[in-house]
Protein backbone atom coordinates (compact mmCIF):
# COMPACT_ATOMS: atom_id res chain seq x y z
CA UNK A 1 0.00 0.00 0.00
CA UNK A 2 1.16 3.78 -0.36
CA UNK A 3 2.94 5.46 2.38
CA UNK A 4 0.01 7.05 3.41
CA UNK A 5 -2.17 4.08 3.99
CA UNK A 6 -5.53 4.81 6.20
CA UNK A 7 -4.64 1.81 8.38
CA UNK A 8 -0.96 2.88 9.32
CA UNK A 9 -0.45 3.41 12.92
CA UNK A 10 0.88 6.23 15.03
CA UNK A 11 3.89 5.07 17.15
CA UNK A 12 2.84 5.18 20.95
CA UNK A 13 4.12 8.04 23.11
CA UNK A 14 7.77 7.67 24.10
CA UNK A 15 8.48 6.98 27.97
CA UNK A 16 9.33 10.41 29.90
CA UNK A 17 13.31 10.28 30.54
CA UNK A 18 14.44 10.30 34.07
CA UNK A 19 14.24 13.06 35.92
CA UNK A 20 17.64 15.07 35.62
CA UNK A 21 19.42 15.92 39.10
CA UNK A 22 18.05 19.16 40.71
CA UNK A 23 20.95 22.65 40.00
CA UNK A 24 19.94 23.78 43.34
CA UNK A 25 22.64 24.08 46.38
CA UNK A 26 23.82 21.10 47.30
CA UNK A 27 22.93 20.71 51.16
CA UNK A 28 24.95 19.45 54.23
CA UNK A 29 24.79 15.99 54.65
CA UNK A 30 23.09 15.25 58.14
CA UNK A 31 24.85 13.33 60.91
CA UNK A 32 22.02 10.82 61.14
CA UNK A 33 22.19 7.17 59.60
CA UNK A 34 20.22 6.55 56.86
CA UNK A 35 18.01 4.12 58.32
CA UNK A 36 17.08 6.74 60.84
CA UNK A 37 16.26 9.30 58.15
CA UNK A 38 12.09 10.34 58.02
CA UNK A 39 10.62 8.41 55.02
CA UNK A 40 8.25 9.72 52.59
CA UNK A 41 4.36 8.69 53.88
CA UNK A 42 2.48 6.74 51.22
CA UNK A 43 0.11 9.42 50.23
CA UNK A 44 3.68 11.38 49.32
CA UNK A 45 5.02 8.43 47.36
CA UNK A 46 3.18 7.54 44.03
CA UNK A 47 1.72 4.54 43.71
CA UNK A 48 3.48 1.51 41.53
CA UNK A 49 5.68 4.03 40.08
CA UNK A 50 9.26 5.25 39.91
CA UNK A 51 10.56 8.81 39.73
CA UNK A 52 11.58 7.86 36.32
CA UNK A 53 8.23 6.39 34.74
CA UNK A 54 6.63 10.01 35.62
CA UNK A 55 4.94 11.59 32.05
CA UNK A 56 7.41 14.63 31.28
CA UNK A 57 5.76 18.04 32.60
CA UNK A 58 5.24 21.12 30.25
CA UNK A 59 8.40 22.80 32.33
CA UNK A 60 10.36 19.23 31.49
CA UNK A 61 9.23 19.77 27.79
CA UNK A 62 10.61 23.44 27.57
CA UNK A 63 13.68 22.06 29.33
CA UNK A 64 13.63 23.43 32.53
CA UNK A 65 13.23 21.72 35.57
CA UNK A 66 10.37 19.68 36.93
CA UNK A 67 8.72 21.07 39.71
CA UNK A 68 5.64 18.90 41.51
CA UNK A 69 3.85 19.70 45.09
CA UNK A 70 2.68 17.33 47.08
CA UNK A 71 -0.80 17.53 45.90
CA UNK A 72 0.57 16.52 42.21
CA UNK A 73 2.04 13.42 44.05
CA UNK A 74 -0.93 12.68 45.84
CA UNK A 75 -3.05 12.64 42.39
CA UNK A 76 -0.96 10.57 40.78
CA UNK A 77 -0.97 8.28 43.84
CA UNK A 78 -4.64 8.14 43.11
CA UNK A 79 -4.66 7.48 39.17
CA UNK A 80 -5.77 4.35 37.88
CA UNK A 81 -2.74 2.12 37.02
CA UNK A 82 -1.94 2.71 33.43
CA UNK A 83 -1.56 -0.91 31.44
CA UNK A 84 0.44 0.81 28.27
CA UNK A 85 -1.38 0.98 24.95
CA UNK A 86 -2.57 -2.97 23.56
CA UNK A 87 -0.47 -3.82 20.86
CA UNK A 88 -2.38 -2.79 17.31
CA UNK A 89 -3.75 -5.92 15.64
CA UNK A 90 -2.40 -5.99 11.28
CA UNK A 91 -5.47 -5.09 9.10
CA UNK A 92 -7.67 -7.73 7.92
CA UNK A 93 -8.62 -8.52 4.72
CA UNK A 94 -11.92 -6.23 4.83
CA UNK A 95 -9.89 -3.31 6.49
CA UNK A 96 -7.49 -3.29 3.46
CA UNK A 97 -10.15 -3.80 0.93
CA UNK A 98 -12.50 -0.72 2.55
CA UNK A 99 -9.40 1.60 2.85
CA UNK A 100 -8.18 1.14 -0.26
CA UNK A 101 -11.67 1.70 -1.51
CA UNK A 102 -11.97 4.99 0.96
CA UNK A 103 -9.41 6.69 -1.66
CA UNK A 104 -11.26 8.79 -3.47
CA UNK A 105 -10.10 10.55 -6.42
CA UNK A 106 -6.93 12.27 -4.37
CA UNK A 107 -4.25 11.76 -6.95
CA UNK A 108 -2.36 8.87 -7.64
CA UNK A 109 -2.33 5.87 -5.41
CA UNK A 110 0.78 3.45 -4.96
CA UNK A 111 -0.56 -0.13 -3.86
CA UNK A 112 1.60 -2.71 -2.76
CA UNK A 113 0.53 -6.29 -3.62
CA UNK A 114 0.42 -8.48 -0.41
CA UNK A 115 1.32 -12.43 -0.50
CA UNK A 116 -2.25 -13.20 -0.75
CA UNK A 117 -3.01 -11.44 -3.80
CA UNK A 118 0.16 -12.88 -5.97
CA UNK A 119 -0.46 -14.66 -8.76
CA UNK A 120 -4.03 -12.32 -9.72
CA UNK A 121 -4.37 -10.63 -12.78
CA UNK A 122 -3.57 -7.01 -12.88
CA UNK A 123 -7.47 -6.49 -13.13
CA UNK A 124 -8.86 -8.76 -11.26
CA UNK A 125 -6.30 -7.43 -8.49
CA UNK A 126 -7.78 -3.93 -9.12
CA UNK A 127 -11.03 -5.45 -8.92
CA UNK A 128 -10.72 -6.49 -5.55
CA UNK A 129 -9.46 -3.49 -4.18
CA UNK A 130 -11.98 -1.23 -6.03
CA UNK A 131 -15.27 -3.53 -5.93
CA UNK A 132 -16.92 0.05 -6.11
CA UNK A 133 -15.07 0.83 -9.73
CA UNK A 134 -16.96 -0.75 -12.83
CA UNK A 135 -14.80 -3.30 -14.72
CA UNK A 136 -14.91 -1.52 -17.70
CA UNK A 137 -13.10 1.45 -16.31
CA UNK A 138 -10.55 -0.81 -15.30
CA UNK A 139 -10.10 -2.19 -18.97
CA UNK A 140 -9.79 1.39 -20.02
CA UNK A 141 -7.21 2.15 -17.41
CA UNK A 142 -5.38 -0.73 -18.52
CA UNK A 143 -5.64 0.28 -22.14
CA UNK A 144 -4.74 3.72 -22.22
CA UNK A 145 -1.39 2.66 -19.90
CA UNK A 146 -2.63 4.43 -17.01
CA UNK A 147 -1.81 1.49 -15.12
CA UNK A 148 1.47 1.03 -14.40
CA UNK A 149 3.54 -2.36 -12.20
CA UNK A 150 7.18 -1.56 -11.12
CA UNK A 151 7.17 1.48 -13.19
CA UNK A 152 6.08 -0.61 -16.33
CA UNK A 153 2.54 -0.30 -18.38
CA UNK A 154 0.37 -2.82 -17.38
CA UNK A 155 -1.37 -5.35 -19.39
CA UNK A 156 -5.01 -6.83 -18.66
CA UNK A 157 -3.25 -10.47 -18.46
CA UNK A 158 -0.03 -9.38 -16.59
CA UNK A 159 -0.20 -11.24 -13.12
CA UNK A 160 1.21 -9.73 -10.12
CA UNK A 161 3.60 -10.22 -7.08
CA UNK A 162 4.06 -10.31 -3.74
CA UNK A 163 5.69 -6.96 -3.19
CA UNK A 164 4.91 -5.34 -6.81
CA UNK A 165 4.17 -1.59 -6.34
CA UNK A 166 1.13 -0.76 -8.68
CA UNK A 167 1.12 2.62 -9.57
CA UNK A 168 -2.91 3.60 -10.05
CA UNK A 169 -4.48 7.00 -11.50
CA UNK A 170 -6.93 9.15 -9.94
CA UNK A 171 -10.40 7.39 -9.13
CA UNK A 172 -13.75 8.08 -9.39
CA UNK A 173 -16.00 5.63 -7.57
CA UNK A 174 -19.42 4.53 -7.59
CA UNK A 175 -21.55 4.53 -4.40
CA UNK A 176 -21.12 1.69 -2.08
CA UNK A 177 -22.63 -1.29 -2.37
CA UNK A 178 -25.88 -2.06 0.22
CA UNK A 179 -24.54 -2.94 3.49
CA UNK A 180 -24.68 -6.35 4.84
CA UNK A 181 -28.19 -7.00 6.34
CA UNK A 182 -29.83 -4.37 4.86
CA UNK A 183 -33.29 -4.56 3.29
CA UNK A 184 -31.49 -4.71 -0.51
CA UNK A 185 -28.90 -7.01 0.19
CA UNK A 186 -31.38 -9.58 2.11
CA UNK A 187 -33.33 -9.53 -1.48
CA UNK A 188 -29.78 -9.62 -3.51
CA UNK A 189 -29.00 -12.72 -1.29
CA UNK A 190 -32.01 -14.27 -2.29
CA UNK A 191 -32.13 -13.98 -5.29
CA UNK A 192 -28.35 -15.76 -5.73
CA UNK A 193 -29.60 -18.30 -3.40
CA UNK A 194 -32.24 -19.15 -5.56
CA UNK A 195 -30.55 -19.79 -8.85
CA UNK A 196 -27.57 -21.99 -7.01
CA UNK A 197 -27.46 -25.64 -8.68
CA UNK A 198 -24.58 -26.92 -6.81
CA UNK A 199 -22.54 -25.19 -3.62
CA UNK A 200 -19.80 -26.55 -1.35
CA UNK A 201 -17.18 -24.94 0.77
CA UNK A 202 -15.08 -24.22 -2.35
CA UNK A 203 -17.58 -23.35 -5.24
CA UNK A 204 -20.86 -22.99 -6.39
CA UNK A 205 -22.16 -23.12 -9.94
CA UNK A 206 -25.33 -20.67 -10.61
CA UNK A 207 -28.05 -21.16 -12.86
CA UNK A 208 -27.46 -17.06 -14.79
CA UNK A 209 -30.64 -16.07 -16.34
CA UNK A 210 -31.30 -14.57 -19.44
CA UNK A 211 -30.55 -10.77 -19.66
CA UNK A 212 -28.21 -10.98 -16.36
CA UNK A 213 -25.47 -9.30 -16.77
CA UNK A 214 -21.94 -11.04 -15.56
CA UNK A 215 -19.77 -7.93 -14.35
CA UNK A 216 -21.03 -4.09 -14.79
CA UNK A 217 -20.31 -1.86 -18.19
CA UNK A 218 -21.78 1.33 -19.45
CA UNK A 219 -25.82 1.35 -18.01
CA UNK A 220 -25.37 -1.80 -16.16
CA UNK A 221 -26.09 -1.66 -12.82
CA UNK A 222 -27.52 -4.82 -11.75
CA UNK A 223 -25.25 -7.74 -12.40
CA UNK A 224 -23.25 -11.06 -10.61
CA UNK A 225 -20.49 -9.47 -9.98
CA UNK A 226 -22.15 -6.83 -7.80
CA UNK A 227 -25.09 -9.18 -6.46
CA UNK A 228 -22.03 -11.25 -4.75
CA UNK A 229 -21.72 -7.79 -2.53
CA UNK A 230 -24.51 -9.51 -0.60
CA UNK A 231 -22.33 -12.85 0.04
CA UNK A 232 -19.23 -11.37 1.95
CA UNK A 233 -18.21 -13.41 4.53
CA UNK A 234 -16.82 -12.46 8.04
CA UNK A 235 -13.76 -11.59 6.50
CA UNK A 236 -14.90 -9.39 3.95
CA UNK A 237 -14.07 -11.96 1.63
CA UNK A 238 -16.56 -12.04 -1.39
CA UNK A 239 -16.75 -14.98 -3.74
CA UNK A 240 -15.20 -14.31 -7.31
CA UNK A 241 -16.28 -14.67 -10.85
CA UNK A 242 -13.98 -17.72 -12.23
CA UNK A 243 -15.38 -17.18 -16.55
CA UNK A 244 -18.15 -15.14 -17.86
CA UNK A 245 -21.22 -15.81 -20.37
CA UNK A 246 -22.78 -13.26 -22.45
CA UNK A 247 -25.54 -11.13 -20.99
CA UNK A 248 -28.10 -13.29 -23.24
CA UNK A 249 -26.69 -16.52 -22.61
CA UNK A 250 -28.37 -18.62 -19.89
CA UNK A 251 -26.85 -21.50 -17.62
CA UNK A 252 -24.01 -22.73 -15.56
CA UNK A 253 -21.16 -19.59 -14.19
CA UNK A 254 -18.77 -21.10 -11.71
CA UNK A 255 -18.19 -18.76 -8.94
CA UNK A 256 -15.24 -19.30 -6.13
CA UNK A 257 -15.62 -19.09 -2.88
CA UNK A 258 -11.93 -18.68 -2.02
CA UNK A 259 -8.63 -16.84 -3.28
CA UNK A 260 -7.27 -20.33 -3.73
CA UNK A 261 -10.18 -22.34 -5.05
CA UNK A 262 -10.71 -19.04 -7.48
CA UNK A 263 -6.67 -19.55 -8.84
CA UNK A 264 -6.69 -23.08 -9.00
CA UNK A 265 -10.28 -22.72 -11.69
CA UNK A 266 -8.80 -19.76 -13.30
CA UNK A 267 -5.89 -22.09 -14.21
CA UNK A 268 -8.27 -25.16 -15.27
CA UNK A 269 -9.84 -22.96 -17.92
CA UNK A 270 -6.93 -21.89 -19.13
CA UNK A 271 -5.24 -25.34 -19.45
CA UNK A 272 -8.59 -26.26 -21.19
CA UNK A 273 -9.71 -29.27 -18.42
CA UNK A 274 -12.82 -27.89 -18.55
CA UNK A 275 -15.70 -29.17 -20.72
CA UNK A 276 -18.61 -27.36 -21.77
CA UNK A 277 -21.63 -27.79 -23.31
CA UNK A 278 -23.90 -25.85 -24.84
CA UNK A 279 -27.33 -25.75 -26.55
CA UNK A 280 -28.82 -23.30 -29.27
CA UNK A 281 -31.57 -23.11 -31.77
CA UNK A 282 -30.12 -22.20 -35.00
CA UNK A 283 -32.07 -20.89 -38.45
CA UNK A 284 -31.75 -23.72 -40.94
CA UNK A 285 -29.93 -26.92 -40.54
CA UNK A 286 -26.55 -27.78 -41.00
CA UNK A 287 -25.92 -30.20 -44.01
CA UNK A 288 -23.34 -31.91 -42.29
CA UNK A 289 -24.56 -32.75 -39.32
CA UNK A 290 -21.81 -33.06 -37.27
CA UNK A 291 -18.53 -30.80 -37.47
CA UNK A 292 -15.67 -28.78 -36.66
CA UNK A 293 -15.50 -25.20 -36.94
CA UNK A 294 -11.85 -23.73 -36.59
CA UNK A 295 -11.61 -20.08 -37.36
CA UNK A 296 -9.51 -17.27 -36.22
CA UNK A 297 -11.93 -14.07 -34.48
CA UNK A 298 -10.68 -10.44 -34.04
CA UNK A 299 -12.85 -7.89 -32.65
CA UNK A 300 -14.40 -5.33 -35.54
CA UNK A 301 -13.40 -2.69 -33.10
CA UNK A 302 -10.34 -2.81 -30.80
CA UNK A 303 -11.09 -1.84 -27.54
CA UNK A 304 -14.52 -2.06 -27.26
CA UNK A 305 -15.34 -5.09 -24.69
CA UNK A 306 -18.31 -5.81 -25.99
CA UNK A 307 -17.74 -5.39 -29.37
CA UNK A 308 -18.69 -7.83 -32.62
CA UNK A 309 -16.50 -10.75 -33.55
CA UNK A 310 -15.37 -11.50 -37.37
CA UNK A 311 -13.71 -13.80 -38.68
CA UNK A 312 -10.08 -13.30 -39.59
CA UNK A 313 -6.91 -14.44 -40.78
CA UNK A 314 -3.65 -15.60 -38.86
CA UNK A 315 -1.21 -12.87 -38.02
CA UNK A 316 -4.13 -10.02 -37.96
CA UNK A 317 -4.07 -7.63 -35.27
CA UNK A 318 -5.95 -8.86 -32.38
CA UNK A 319 -6.98 -12.59 -33.73
CA UNK A 320 -6.94 -15.60 -31.78
CA UNK A 321 -7.75 -19.26 -32.94
CA UNK A 322 -11.26 -20.09 -32.11
CA UNK A 323 -12.68 -24.29 -32.71
CA UNK A 324 -16.06 -25.54 -31.83
CA UNK A 325 -17.40 -28.91 -32.16
CA UNK A 326 -21.23 -29.13 -33.16
CA UNK A 327 -23.58 -31.95 -33.39
CA UNK A 328 -27.12 -31.51 -34.38
CA UNK A 329 -29.31 -32.88 -32.07
CA UNK A 330 -33.29 -32.36 -33.54
CA UNK A 331 -34.42 -30.72 -36.15
CA UNK A 332 -37.69 -29.10 -37.13
CA UNK A 333 -38.17 -29.37 -40.85
CA UNK A 334 -35.86 -27.29 -42.83
CA UNK A 335 -36.20 -23.90 -40.63
CA UNK A 336 -34.61 -24.20 -36.81
CA UNK A 337 -32.06 -27.02 -35.65
CA UNK A 338 -31.17 -27.86 -32.17
CA UNK A 339 -27.35 -27.66 -32.05
CA UNK A 340 -25.12 -28.92 -29.33
CA UNK A 341 -22.04 -26.95 -29.30
CA UNK A 342 -18.95 -27.68 -27.65
CA UNK A 343 -16.43 -24.82 -27.36
CA UNK A 344 -12.53 -26.04 -27.01
CA UNK A 345 -11.02 -21.83 -26.64
CA UNK A 346 -13.02 -19.82 -24.92
CA UNK A 347 -13.49 -16.87 -27.14
CA UNK A 348 -15.50 -14.03 -26.96
CA UNK A 349 -19.02 -14.60 -28.63
CA UNK A 350 -17.32 -17.29 -30.34
CA UNK A 351 -20.20 -19.88 -30.38
CA UNK A 352 -22.34 -17.34 -31.63
CA UNK A 353 -19.82 -15.98 -34.77
CA UNK A 354 -19.28 -19.38 -35.52
CA UNK A 355 -22.91 -20.07 -36.40
CA UNK A 356 -23.38 -17.33 -38.17
CA UNK A 357 -20.21 -18.07 -40.14
CA UNK A 358 -21.50 -21.56 -41.21
CA UNK A 359 -24.58 -19.80 -42.35
CA UNK A 360 -26.94 -20.39 -39.70
CA UNK A 361 -26.98 -17.76 -37.04
CA UNK A 362 -28.85 -18.48 -33.81
CA UNK A 363 -32.25 -17.58 -32.76
CA UNK A 364 -32.97 -14.05 -31.15
CA UNK A 365 -28.92 -13.03 -32.01
CA UNK A 366 -28.98 -9.08 -32.18
CA UNK A 367 -25.70 -9.21 -33.03
CA UNK A 368 -25.18 -12.04 -35.96
CA UNK A 369 -28.62 -13.17 -37.44
CA UNK A 370 -27.94 -11.82 -40.84
CA UNK A 371 -30.22 -13.51 -42.86
CA UNK A 372 -32.41 -11.63 -44.89
CA UNK A 373 -36.70 -11.71 -44.83
CA UNK A 374 -36.31 -14.39 -42.47
CA UNK A 375 -39.49 -14.47 -40.33
CA UNK A 376 -39.81 -16.01 -36.51
CA UNK A 377 -41.99 -18.89 -36.28
CA UNK A 378 -45.48 -18.14 -34.18
CA UNK A 379 -44.93 -18.43 -30.37
CA UNK A 380 -41.29 -18.28 -30.49
CA UNK A 381 -39.49 -15.60 -28.57
CA UNK A 382 -37.19 -13.17 -30.17
CA UNK A 383 -34.28 -13.80 -27.56
CA UNK A 384 -31.23 -15.11 -27.52
CA UNK A 385 -31.61 -18.60 -27.62
CA UNK A 386 -28.11 -20.06 -26.19
CA UNK A 387 -27.68 -22.04 -23.10
CA UNK A 388 -24.74 -22.97 -21.07
CA UNK A 389 -26.49 -26.20 -20.64
CA UNK A 390 -23.65 -28.49 -19.09
CA UNK A 391 -20.17 -28.19 -16.97
CA UNK A 392 -17.56 -30.84 -16.14
CA UNK A 393 -15.20 -29.48 -14.27
CA UNK A 394 -12.09 -30.83 -11.38
CA UNK A 395 -12.93 -29.47 -7.93
CA UNK A 396 -10.44 -27.04 -6.88
CA UNK A 397 -9.60 -29.16 -4.03
CA UNK A 398 -10.01 -32.75 -4.34
CA UNK A 399 -9.50 -32.71 -8.48
CA UNK A 400 -12.46 -34.97 -8.83
CA UNK A 401 -14.79 -33.96 -11.30
CA UNK A 402 -17.87 -31.54 -10.97
CA UNK A 403 -20.59 -32.21 -13.45
CA UNK A 404 -23.30 -29.81 -13.57
CA UNK A 405 -26.16 -29.65 -15.72
CA UNK A 406 -28.85 -26.30 -16.14
CA UNK A 407 -32.53 -26.44 -16.97
CA UNK A 408 -33.57 -24.61 -20.22
CA UNK A 409 -34.52 -21.03 -19.76
CA UNK A 410 -38.49 -20.28 -19.78
CA UNK A 411 -37.81 -18.49 -23.85
CA UNK A 412 -36.07 -21.58 -24.99
CA UNK A 413 -38.24 -24.36 -22.88
CA UNK A 414 -41.15 -22.83 -24.43
CA UNK A 415 -39.62 -23.22 -28.21
CA UNK A 416 -38.31 -26.84 -27.21
CA UNK A 417 -42.24 -27.63 -26.13
CA UNK A 418 -43.91 -25.80 -29.46
CA UNK A 419 -41.08 -27.37 -31.85
CA UNK A 420 -41.61 -31.17 -30.10
CA UNK A 421 -38.45 -31.20 -29.18
CA UNK A 422 -37.66 -33.68 -25.67
CA UNK A 423 -34.42 -32.40 -23.68
CA UNK A 424 -34.06 -36.02 -22.42
CA UNK A 425 -32.60 -36.93 -25.85
CA UNK A 426 -29.59 -38.27 -26.43
CA UNK A 427 -26.63 -35.72 -27.05
CA UNK A 428 -24.08 -36.34 -29.29
CA UNK A 429 -21.87 -33.55 -28.91
CA UNK A 430 -20.51 -35.64 -25.72
CA UNK A 431 -18.66 -37.83 -27.30
CA UNK A 432 -17.34 -35.00 -29.76
CA UNK A 433 -12.72 -34.94 -29.15
CA UNK A 434 -11.64 -32.03 -26.21
CA UNK A 435 -9.14 -30.56 -28.74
Amino acid sequence: MSDAAPWERDEGPSRAPAKAPSQSPAKPKSDRPKSDRPRASAAERPAGRSASSRPATRDAAEGRPATRTRRDERQDSEAPRSRGPAEPKAPTRRALREATAEALATGVQTLEVTPDEAGMRIDRFLSARFPQLPFTRIQSLVRKGELRVNGKRAKAADRVEPGASVRVPPLSLEARPPAPNSPRAEGDLAFLRSLILYEDQDMMVLNKPFGLAVQGGSGTTRHVDGLLEAMRDKDGQKPRLVHRLDKDTAGCLIIAKTRLAAATLAKTFRSRAARKIYWALAAGVPKVRQGRISTYLAKEEIGDADARMRVAKHGDEGASHALTYYAVVDQAGQKLAWLSLKPVTGRTHQLRAHAAHIGHPLVGDPKYFDIENWELPGGLQNRLHLLARRIVIPHPRTAKPIDVTAPLPPHMAQSWNLLGFDAARYDPIVEAPEA
